[in-house]
């Protein structure tokens, strides 16, 4: 078969044009354009609902013989929105800037395209990416940032990928720096030479150490409170403790298993996040302590162990100053509360035992249950009574030897707050907690059980620094499972014991 040469030029030129991906992303401002819907069964719905999300002031009119009682519930809160229940005709293209024809009427969406194209407008025509002038793209929006994201039409699938992996990524306090920097430019004068100028001099106090906020002093102030607390406390001990004395001298077996247990429940509290308090607080009573030298023992260890954690999330950038400054004060307040009631009972240990037995019970099926619903639907809002849950997490955490992790880093998750910027200021707020907590422990109760307690500072202080990478090579959901079953199970082997024992 000859091929004349007007037909080898259109083939070229077909060609040419799937060739790459040929589209130029804009934006348009919807609100100022006269918008129609052709459809109002559940193609309609889907288009519908994709543009009032994203321009609630889209003068939309919709024309459709039958309109979906979804539709009208929608429309309901868009009083600029208007139905026609009818056939579409040619004069619906009267005042109209910009087309959607989302009928399940495959012949009736190429005829409306047609007419489209005659009056000169844009149309997108659903499932027809042939037919399109323009695509709807998967959306993702931190506040006033707005990212497209376009296959060509190739794969949907990828697109919504994406707009996941984004979404996950990209913290929402992104918008606050985006308000930030648009008042900035507000107060920007003269010509652009001297506006760049002003703009690099502003930027470059973010990067200067010596013009940054007082955080800068973060790595001092954990290293120096970590030094004293623990110079402190030794020299308290060597001095009015024989027992401490005697510890040094003649170590005692029981550190080298607390040594090990500190450095293990490290590694696994750098994985998950959680869960340090948990398990040692299990761990400890298994071993025979009472609840408040147990916690004592907990609090210890984590003031050096959290600092470092701390510090290395400061390096990475992971810390939402703004949080923590709401979160820490509370928290300090109940943790030092915990302790000191903790303590108080220190006497009737025996009896507060199965109490914190049933509360790390709980929170070994919490761990496990979250374990299986990591993938959880993220919530519309983020938690707003921050200093309230920071003095809860506080005082549980104190009271009963852990929670801190267990119930403000899931909080503040499942509240909508960005994973890793939660992690990092959940870990620095913890050494300021555990430091406090220790003191008002050492006080109360004085040197006891030194062997777990040295053995877990040592121990979690090896493990902090390569705890951050232990979530890159380990699935965190095996630690879960694994974590929430022992916690569990020696849980449960406290509250057995004391029941046996009050029956016999």
């Amino acid at each position: 078969m000859q091929v004349l040469p007007n037909q080898r030029d259109d083939a070229a030129a077909f060609s040419e044009e799937e060739q790459g991906n040929q589209l130029f992303p804009v934006f348009i401002k919807l609100n100022k354009l006269r918008t129609l819907l052709i459809g109002a069964g559940n193609i309609g719905l889907e288009k519908l609902t994709a543009i009032v999300n994203n321009s609630q002031q889209a003068k939309i009119t919709i024309v459709a013989e039958v309109v979906s009682s979804e539709v009208y519930a929608l429309i309901a809160n868009y009083p600029q929105i208007k139905v026609k229940q009818k056939s579409f005709d040619v004069s619906d293209l009267e005042n109209i800037d910009i087309v959607f024809a989302a009928t399940n009427n495959k012949i009736l969406n190429e005829e409306i395209r047609v007419v489209t194209h005659e009056k000169g407008l844009l149309i997108n025509v659903a499932d027809k990416p042939d037919l399109c002038d323009f695509y709807l793209g998967s959306i993702v929006q931190k506040g006033d940032l707005k990212i497209a994201i376009s296959t060509n039409g190739k794969s949907p699938t990828i697109a919504k990928r994406l707009k996941q992996i984004l979404n996950e990524g990209i913290p929402a306090e992104l918008d606050e720096t985006l308000q930030n920097m648009n008042a900035l430019r507000q107060t920007l004068n003269g010509d652009f030479s001297a506006k760049v100028k002003k703009l690099n001099k502003v930027t470059q106090s973010l990067i200067n150490p010596k013009k940054r906020f007082p955080e800068r002093y973060i790595k001092w102030l954990i290293w120096v409170a970590a030094i004293l607390l623990i110079g402190s406390i030794g020299f308290t001990l060597w001095n009015t403790e024989p027992e401490f004395q005697s510890f040094l001298i003649n170590i005692d077996p029981l550190f080298y298993w607390f040594l090990g247990a500190g450095f293990l429940f490290a590694l696994i509290d750098g994985a998950i996040g959680m869960s340090y308090g948990v398990t040692t607080a299990s761990f400890s009573l298994a071993m025979g302590l009472p609840p408040a030298s147990a916690s004592m023992a907990i609090h210890i260890s984590e003031v050096m162990s959290n600092g470092i954690a701390g510090w290395m999330h400061y390096r990475m950038g992971n810390v939402n100053w703004k949080l923590f400054r709401i979160l820490i004060i509370p928290a300090i307040v109940g943790a030092v509360m915990g302790a000191y009631i903790l303590s108080s009972l220190e006497h009737y240990s025996s009896y507060v035992k199965p109490i914190v037995g049933v509360y790390t019970l709980i929170l070994g099926a919490i761990i496990l249950m979250k374990a299986f619903n990591i993938k959880r639907k993220k919530a519309d809002q983020k938690i707003k009574k921050i200093g309230l849950l920071g003095f809860f997490g506080g005082f549980i955490d104190a009271a009963f030897g852990g929670g801190w992790g267990s119930i403000v880093l899931s909080t503040l998750i499942a509240g909508g707050r960005h994973p890793l910027f939660s992690l990092g200021t959940v870990k620095i707020s913890r050494f300021f907690i555990a430091t406090l907590s220790s003191l008002t422990f050492f006080t109360m109760l004085g040197g006891k059980h030194w062997e777990a307690v040295v053995g877990l500072i040592i121990g979690s202080a090896i493990a902090s620094p390569i705890a951050a990478r232990v979530s890159n090579k380990i699935s965190a959901k095996t630690i879960m499972v694994a974590v929430g079953i022992i916690v569990m199970l020696v849980s449960l082997r406290s509250v057995i014991l004391f029941i046996l024992k009050l029956i016999w």
